[in-house]
Protein backbone atom coordinates (compact mmCIF):
# COMPACT_ATOMS: atom_id res chain seq x y z
CA UNK A 1 0.00 0.00 0.00
CA UNK A 2 1.85 3.05 -0.66
CA UNK A 3 2.17 5.50 1.52
CA UNK A 4 1.29 9.03 0.53
CA UNK A 5 2.24 10.73 3.49
CA UNK A 6 5.48 10.27 2.66
CA UNK A 7 5.66 11.39 -1.01
CA UNK A 8 3.53 14.35 0.23
CA UNK A 9 6.50 14.73 2.68
CA UNK A 10 9.07 14.75 -0.50
CA UNK A 11 7.76 18.00 -1.55
CA UNK A 12 8.36 22.05 -1.15
CA UNK A 13 4.60 22.95 -0.70
CA UNK A 14 4.41 26.78 0.99
CA UNK A 15 2.95 27.05 4.22
CA UNK A 16 -0.46 28.40 3.74
CA UNK A 17 -0.67 27.27 0.51
CA UNK A 18 -3.12 25.04 -1.18
CA UNK A 19 -1.76 23.75 -4.68
CA UNK A 20 -3.58 22.54 -7.26
CA UNK A 21 -1.84 23.45 -10.16
CA UNK A 22 0.98 20.75 -10.63
CA UNK A 23 -1.37 19.59 -13.91
CA UNK A 24 0.86 23.03 -15.18
CA UNK A 25 3.86 22.78 -13.23
CA UNK A 26 4.62 20.42 -9.93
CA UNK A 27 6.21 21.56 -6.69
CA UNK A 28 9.62 20.80 -6.24
CA UNK A 29 10.92 17.97 -4.34
CA UNK A 30 12.97 18.47 -1.52
CA UNK A 31 15.85 16.43 -2.65
CA UNK A 32 16.30 18.15 -6.24
CA UNK A 33 18.10 21.20 -5.01
CA UNK A 34 20.70 18.46 -3.45
CA UNK A 35 21.21 16.46 -6.73
CA UNK A 36 21.55 19.42 -9.21
CA UNK A 37 24.24 21.06 -6.64
CA UNK A 38 26.12 17.76 -6.90
CA UNK A 39 25.80 17.19 -10.32
CA UNK A 40 27.67 21.03 -10.70
CA UNK A 41 30.08 20.68 -7.57
CA UNK A 42 31.11 17.23 -7.91
CA UNK A 43 30.64 16.31 -11.46
CA UNK A 44 30.55 19.17 -13.82
CA UNK A 45 33.08 21.39 -11.47
CA UNK A 46 35.58 18.32 -11.16
CA UNK A 47 35.29 16.02 -13.78
CA UNK A 48 34.80 18.56 -17.16
CA UNK A 49 34.34 16.80 -20.25
CA UNK A 50 35.12 13.56 -18.48
CA UNK A 51 31.79 13.39 -16.89
CA UNK A 52 30.30 12.07 -19.90
CA UNK A 53 31.64 9.11 -19.59
CA UNK A 54 32.58 8.87 -15.63
CA UNK A 55 29.13 10.59 -14.71
CA UNK A 56 27.35 8.93 -16.97
CA UNK A 57 25.68 12.11 -18.77
CA UNK A 58 25.90 9.97 -21.95
CA UNK A 59 23.27 7.37 -20.71
CA UNK A 60 21.12 9.51 -18.37
CA UNK A 61 18.37 9.77 -21.69
CA UNK A 62 18.62 6.17 -21.35
CA UNK A 63 18.67 5.30 -17.45
CA UNK A 64 15.82 8.57 -16.48
CA UNK A 65 13.70 6.98 -19.42
CA UNK A 66 14.23 3.18 -17.77
CA UNK A 67 12.67 4.94 -14.77
CA UNK A 68 9.70 6.83 -16.09
CA UNK A 69 8.66 3.78 -18.66
CA UNK A 70 7.42 1.64 -15.36
CA UNK A 71 4.69 4.78 -14.94
CA UNK A 72 3.55 4.24 -18.34
CA UNK A 73 3.02 0.73 -18.53
CA UNK A 74 6.27 0.27 -20.60
CA UNK A 75 9.41 -1.80 -20.43
CA UNK A 76 13.40 -0.56 -19.50
CA UNK A 77 15.25 0.08 -23.03
CA UNK A 78 11.87 1.35 -24.50
CA UNK A 79 11.67 5.24 -23.40
CA UNK A 80 14.38 8.17 -23.86
CA UNK A 81 14.81 11.54 -22.57
CA UNK A 82 15.74 14.76 -24.10
CA UNK A 83 14.15 17.69 -26.11
CA UNK A 84 10.68 19.13 -25.17
CA UNK A 85 7.42 18.02 -26.01
CA UNK A 86 7.01 19.72 -28.73
CA UNK A 87 9.65 18.10 -30.45
CA UNK A 88 9.34 14.42 -29.37
CA UNK A 89 5.72 14.71 -30.99
CA UNK A 90 7.34 15.94 -33.92
CA UNK A 91 9.00 12.97 -34.23
CA UNK A 92 6.49 10.52 -33.56
CA UNK A 93 3.77 11.87 -35.69
CA UNK A 94 6.59 12.25 -38.62
CA UNK A 95 7.51 8.73 -37.91
CA UNK A 96 4.35 6.91 -37.90
CA UNK A 97 2.94 9.15 -40.83
CA UNK A 98 6.22 7.60 -42.91
CA UNK A 99 5.15 4.20 -41.74
CA UNK A 100 1.57 4.78 -43.50
CA UNK A 101 3.13 6.04 -46.86
CA UNK A 102 -0.07 5.00 -48.99
CA UNK A 103 -2.11 7.24 -46.47
CA UNK A 104 -2.29 10.97 -45.92
CA UNK A 105 -4.77 11.23 -42.89
CA UNK A 106 -4.05 12.63 -39.29
CA UNK A 107 -6.77 12.48 -37.18
CA UNK A 108 -6.97 14.17 -34.17
CA UNK A 109 -9.64 15.96 -31.60
CA UNK A 110 -10.58 19.62 -30.82
CA UNK A 111 -9.77 19.02 -26.99
CA UNK A 112 -6.43 18.38 -28.18
CA UNK A 113 -3.48 20.67 -26.33
CA UNK A 114 -3.08 23.80 -29.27
CA UNK A 115 0.39 23.17 -29.54
CA UNK A 116 0.01 19.44 -30.61
CA UNK A 117 -2.21 20.30 -33.37
CA UNK A 118 0.20 23.43 -34.79
CA UNK A 119 2.39 20.45 -34.71
CA UNK A 120 0.23 17.91 -36.93
CA UNK A 121 -0.34 21.17 -39.22
CA UNK A 122 3.40 21.66 -39.84
CA UNK A 123 4.04 18.22 -40.47
CA UNK A 124 0.82 17.98 -42.59
CA UNK A 125 1.69 20.63 -44.69
CA UNK A 126 5.48 19.16 -45.48
CA UNK A 127 3.97 15.86 -46.36
CA UNK A 128 1.40 16.79 -48.67
CA UNK A 129 -0.92 14.77 -45.65
CA UNK A 130 -4.39 16.30 -44.34
CA UNK A 131 -5.25 16.67 -40.15
CA UNK A 132 -8.76 16.45 -39.69
CA UNK A 133 -10.14 17.67 -36.18
CA UNK A 134 -13.17 16.94 -35.07
CA UNK A 135 -15.31 17.01 -31.55
CA UNK A 136 -13.58 14.38 -28.58
CA UNK A 137 -16.72 12.51 -28.35
CA UNK A 138 -16.59 12.24 -32.58
CA UNK A 139 -12.87 10.35 -32.67
CA UNK A 140 -14.34 6.81 -32.91
CA UNK A 141 -16.61 7.73 -35.59
CA UNK A 142 -14.11 9.27 -37.95
CA UNK A 143 -11.59 6.38 -38.16
CA UNK A 144 -11.93 4.80 -40.90
CA UNK A 145 -9.71 3.68 -43.77
CA UNK A 146 -8.23 6.24 -45.04
CA UNK A 147 -6.81 7.11 -42.03
CA UNK A 148 -2.44 6.92 -41.23
CA UNK A 149 -2.42 8.14 -37.91
CA UNK A 150 -4.66 8.75 -35.23
CA UNK A 151 -2.93 11.74 -32.58
CA UNK A 152 -4.91 12.14 -29.40
CA UNK A 153 -4.24 13.59 -25.85
CA UNK A 154 -5.16 11.01 -23.15
CA UNK A 155 -6.51 13.46 -21.10
CA UNK A 156 -7.82 16.98 -22.11
CA UNK A 157 -5.84 19.64 -20.79
CA UNK A 158 -8.98 21.79 -20.75
CA UNK A 159 -11.76 19.19 -19.13
CA UNK A 160 -9.86 16.14 -17.86
CA UNK A 161 -11.93 13.89 -20.09
CA UNK A 162 -9.94 10.18 -20.74
CA UNK A 163 -10.59 8.97 -24.11
CA UNK A 164 -10.51 4.96 -23.81
CA UNK A 165 -6.54 4.71 -25.74
CA UNK A 166 -6.91 0.72 -25.58
CA UNK A 167 -10.31 0.70 -27.53
CA UNK A 168 -9.23 3.53 -29.52
CA UNK A 169 -6.19 1.82 -30.73
CA UNK A 170 -7.75 -0.99 -31.24
CA UNK A 171 -10.32 0.47 -33.63
CA UNK A 172 -7.16 2.60 -35.06
CA UNK A 173 -5.51 -0.48 -36.07
CA UNK A 174 -8.39 -2.28 -37.41
CA UNK A 175 -8.48 0.32 -39.99
CA UNK A 176 -4.96 0.09 -40.75
CA UNK A 177 -3.76 3.03 -39.17
CA UNK A 178 -1.33 3.59 -36.19
CA UNK A 179 -1.77 5.74 -32.93
CA UNK A 180 0.59 8.47 -31.37
CA UNK A 181 -0.39 9.72 -27.73
CA UNK A 182 0.79 12.59 -25.94
CA UNK A 183 0.76 11.67 -22.11
CA UNK A 184 0.85 15.15 -20.65
CA UNK A 185 -1.80 14.81 -18.72
CA UNK A 186 -1.57 11.49 -17.79
CA UNK A 187 2.39 10.46 -17.69
CA UNK A 188 2.42 10.40 -13.11
CA UNK A 189 -1.58 11.19 -12.65
CA UNK A 190 -3.42 8.33 -14.14
CA UNK A 191 -2.54 4.57 -14.38
CA UNK A 192 -0.91 4.61 -18.54
CA UNK A 193 -0.39 1.04 -19.71
CA UNK A 194 0.70 1.70 -23.23
CA UNK A 195 1.64 -2.26 -23.59
CA UNK A 196 -1.53 -3.38 -22.51
CA UNK A 197 -3.28 -0.97 -25.02
CA UNK A 198 -0.92 -1.73 -27.87
CA UNK A 199 -0.15 1.89 -28.82
CA UNK A 200 2.15 2.87 -31.11
CA UNK A 201 3.75 5.83 -30.17
CA UNK A 202 3.87 8.19 -26.89
CA UNK A 203 5.57 10.80 -25.88
CA UNK A 204 5.24 13.15 -22.19
CA UNK A 205 6.60 15.95 -20.26
CA UNK A 206 8.25 15.75 -17.09
CA UNK A 207 7.28 19.22 -15.42
CA UNK A 208 4.00 18.33 -14.86
CA UNK A 209 2.60 15.46 -12.45
CA UNK A 210 6.55 14.32 -12.69
CA UNK A 211 7.87 16.94 -10.92
CA UNK A 212 10.67 17.92 -13.32
CA UNK A 213 10.76 21.50 -12.94
CA UNK A 214 10.50 24.21 -15.43
CA UNK A 215 11.40 22.91 -18.79
CA UNK A 216 11.96 19.65 -17.90
CA UNK A 217 12.87 17.15 -20.55
CA UNK A 218 10.32 15.06 -22.59
CA UNK A 219 10.12 11.50 -23.25
CA UNK A 220 9.19 9.30 -26.04
CA UNK A 221 8.23 5.74 -26.15
CA UNK A 222 7.91 3.99 -29.27
CA UNK A 223 5.84 0.25 -29.75
CA UNK A 224 9.43 -2.61 -30.05
CA UNK A 225 7.92 -3.98 -32.75
CA UNK A 226 8.31 -0.58 -34.56
CA UNK A 227 11.26 0.72 -32.88
CA UNK A 228 13.80 -0.44 -35.77
CA UNK A 229 11.19 0.88 -38.51
CA UNK A 230 10.55 4.16 -37.26
CA UNK A 231 12.23 6.55 -39.06
CA UNK A 232 11.46 10.63 -37.95
CA UNK A 233 11.85 13.45 -39.94
CA UNK A 234 14.47 15.22 -37.40
CA UNK A 235 17.43 13.51 -37.57
CA UNK A 236 20.11 14.43 -34.66
CA UNK A 237 23.47 13.28 -34.02
CA UNK A 238 22.60 11.52 -30.77
CA UNK A 239 20.35 9.53 -32.90
CA UNK A 240 22.98 8.35 -35.13
CA UNK A 241 24.08 4.88 -34.82
CA UNK A 242 28.04 5.76 -34.16
CA UNK A 243 27.30 9.12 -33.42
CA UNK A 244 31.39 9.81 -32.11
CA UNK A 245 32.58 8.52 -35.91
CA UNK A 246 31.39 11.80 -37.04
CA UNK A 247 29.99 10.71 -40.43
CA UNK A 248 28.98 12.80 -42.31
CA UNK A 249 25.62 10.60 -43.61
CA UNK A 250 23.42 9.60 -41.21
CA UNK A 251 22.56 6.62 -40.25
CA UNK A 252 20.47 5.70 -37.58
CA UNK A 253 20.63 3.77 -33.96
CA UNK A 254 18.75 0.53 -33.15
CA UNK A 255 15.22 0.68 -31.43
CA UNK A 256 15.08 3.79 -29.28
CA UNK A 257 17.85 5.62 -29.39
CA UNK A 258 17.28 6.81 -32.60
CA UNK A 259 14.79 9.10 -31.32
CA UNK A 260 17.43 10.68 -29.36
CA UNK A 261 18.41 14.41 -31.33
CA UNK A 262 20.36 16.98 -29.42
CA UNK A 263 23.19 17.32 -26.56
CA UNK A 264 21.02 15.90 -23.70
CA UNK A 265 20.09 18.62 -21.12
CA UNK A 266 22.15 16.85 -17.97
CA UNK A 267 21.64 19.88 -15.61
CA UNK A 268 17.89 19.36 -15.88
CA UNK A 269 17.72 15.88 -15.88
CA UNK A 270 19.38 15.35 -12.80
CA UNK A 271 16.88 17.46 -11.28
CA UNK A 272 14.42 14.96 -13.10
CA UNK A 273 16.40 11.99 -11.96
CA UNK A 274 15.85 13.06 -8.00
CA UNK A 275 11.97 13.85 -8.59
CA UNK A 276 11.70 10.17 -10.09
CA UNK A 277 13.18 9.24 -6.65
CA UNK A 278 9.79 9.80 -5.33
CA UNK A 279 7.85 7.45 -7.20
CA UNK A 280 10.06 4.32 -5.45
CA UNK A 281 7.35 2.23 -3.98
CA UNK A 282 4.45 4.46 -5.56
CA UNK A 283 1.53 1.37 -7.18
CA UNK A 284 -0.41 2.73 -9.75
CA UNK A 285 -3.19 1.22 -8.76
CA UNK A 286 -3.02 3.28 -5.95
CA UNK A 287 -2.32 6.54 -7.82
CA UNK A 288 -5.54 6.21 -9.54
CA UNK A 289 -7.44 5.17 -6.20
CA UNK A 290 -6.14 8.60 -4.76
CA UNK A 291 -6.66 10.49 -7.75
CA UNK A 292 -10.52 9.27 -8.33
CA UNK A 293 -10.92 10.09 -4.00
CA UNK A 294 -9.64 13.45 -4.08
CA UNK A 295 -11.79 14.51 -7.61
CA UNK A 296 -14.91 12.76 -6.23
CA UNK A 297 -14.29 14.85 -3.13
CA UNK A 298 -14.00 17.88 -4.73
CA UNK A 299 -16.85 17.69 -7.61
CA UNK A 300 -19.02 16.35 -4.44
CA UNK A 301 -17.86 19.50 -2.18
CA UNK A 302 -18.00 22.22 -4.94
CA UNK A 303 -21.35 21.26 -6.12
CA UNK A 304 -22.65 21.52 -2.18
CA UNK A 305 -21.23 24.91 -1.53
CA UNK A 306 -21.33 26.43 -4.74
CA UNK A 307 -24.24 25.85 -6.96
CA UNK A 308 -24.18 28.71 -9.36
CA UNK A 309 -20.49 26.53 -10.86
CA UNK A 310 -21.22 23.60 -13.43
CA UNK A 311 -18.98 21.09 -14.03
CA UNK A 312 -16.72 20.70 -17.12
CA UNK A 313 -15.07 17.78 -16.94
CA UNK A 314 -17.41 13.99 -16.70
CA UNK A 315 -18.77 13.00 -14.11
CA UNK A 316 -17.39 9.48 -14.80
CA UNK A 317 -14.48 9.10 -12.79
CA UNK A 318 -13.58 6.41 -15.38
CA UNK A 319 -14.05 8.80 -18.01
CA UNK A 320 -11.54 11.12 -16.12
CA UNK A 321 -8.05 12.18 -15.29
CA UNK A 322 -6.78 13.85 -12.42
CA UNK A 323 -7.80 17.49 -12.75
CA UNK A 324 -11.35 18.78 -12.79
CA UNK A 325 -12.80 22.42 -13.99
CA UNK A 326 -15.86 24.55 -13.37
CA UNK A 327 -16.91 26.80 -15.38
CA UNK A 328 -17.97 30.34 -14.22
CA UNK A 329 -18.81 33.45 -16.54
CA UNK A 330 -15.88 35.52 -14.52
CA UNK A 331 -13.44 32.55 -14.03
CA UNK A 332 -10.25 34.32 -14.85
CA UNK A 333 -11.07 37.07 -11.77
CA UNK A 334 -12.37 33.70 -9.60
CA UNK A 335 -9.18 32.25 -10.26
CA UNK A 336 -7.03 35.49 -9.59
CA UNK A 337 -9.01 35.83 -6.13
CA UNK A 338 -8.62 32.09 -5.48
CA UNK A 339 -4.45 32.90 -5.59
CA UNK A 340 -4.27 35.63 -3.08
CA UNK A 341 -6.01 33.56 -0.75
CA UNK A 342 -3.41 31.19 -0.86
CA UNK A 343 -5.54 28.36 -3.70
CA UNK A 344 -3.69 27.93 -6.39
CA UNK A 345 -5.71 26.46 -9.11
CA UNK A 346 -5.59 27.67 -12.92
CA UNK A 347 -7.64 29.69 -15.58
CA UNK A 348 -8.40 27.96 -18.66
CA UNK A 349 -10.14 30.30 -21.47
CA UNK A 350 -12.74 31.20 -21.54
CA UNK A 351 -14.46 30.33 -18.69
CA UNK A 352 -12.95 27.40 -17.41
CA UNK A 353 -11.31 27.33 -13.17
CA UNK A 354 -9.32 24.16 -13.50
CA UNK A 355 -7.84 22.30 -10.25
CA UNK A 356 -5.08 19.47 -10.57
CA UNK A 357 -4.93 16.77 -7.95
CA UNK A 358 -1.90 14.99 -7.74
CA UNK A 359 -1.73 12.28 -5.59
CA UNK A 360 1.44 12.19 -3.72
CA UNK A 361 1.34 15.31 -2.88
CA UNK A 362 -2.68 16.54 -2.62
CA UNK A 363 -4.77 15.16 0.32
CA UNK A 364 -8.10 15.78 1.14
CA UNK A 365 -7.74 18.58 3.79
CA UNK A 366 -6.84 20.57 -0.10
CA UNK A 367 -9.79 19.55 -1.07
CA UNK A 368 -11.87 20.94 1.80
CA UNK A 369 -9.64 23.96 1.73
CA UNK A 370 -10.22 24.93 -1.66
CA UNK A 371 -14.17 24.32 -1.50
CA UNK A 372 -14.11 26.18 1.84
CA UNK A 373 -12.26 29.47 0.18
CA UNK A 374 -14.00 29.61 -3.61
CA UNK A 375 -17.49 29.06 -1.70
CA UNK A 376 -16.37 32.04 0.89
CA UNK A 377 -15.00 34.23 -2.72
CA UNK A 378 -18.34 33.62 -4.65
CA UNK A 379 -20.40 34.39 -1.52
CA UNK A 380 -18.99 37.52 -0.71
CA UNK A 381 -18.48 38.64 -4.58
CA UNK A 382 -14.66 39.67 -3.66
CA UNK A 383 -13.63 38.42 -7.05
CA UNK A 384 -14.79 41.32 -8.12
CA UNK A 385 -12.15 43.84 -7.52
CA UNK A 386 -9.91 45.66 -10.41
CA UNK A 387 -6.91 43.54 -9.60
CA UNK A 388 -8.58 40.06 -10.22
CA UNK A 389 -9.53 41.25 -13.68
CA UNK A 390 -6.65 42.61 -14.64
CA UNK A 391 -4.63 39.52 -17.56
CA UNK A 392 -1.08 39.12 -16.42
CA UNK A 393 1.00 37.94 -19.20
CA UNK A 394 1.16 34.10 -17.86
CA UNK A 395 -2.14 32.57 -16.62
Amino acid sequence: MTDFTKTRAAFHLPEGVTYLDGNSLGPMPVGAADRVARMMTEEWSQMLITGWNRAGWYRQPRDVGDRIARLIGADAGQVVMGDTLTIKLFQALSAALALRPDRRVILSDGGNFPSDLYVAEGVARATGATLRVVAPEDVAQAIDDELAVLMLTEVDYRTGRRHDMAGLTAMAHAAGALTVWDLAHSAGAVDVDLAGADADFAVGCTYKYLNGGPGAPAFIWVRPELADAAQPILQGWMGHESPFAFDPSYAPARGIERMRVGTPPVIAMAALDAALDVWDGVAMADLRARSIELTEAFIAGVEAACPDLVLHSPRDPAMRGSQVGFCHPQAYAVMQALIANGVIGDFRAPDVLRFGFAPLYNGLDDVARAVDVLARILREGSWDRPEYHRRAEVT
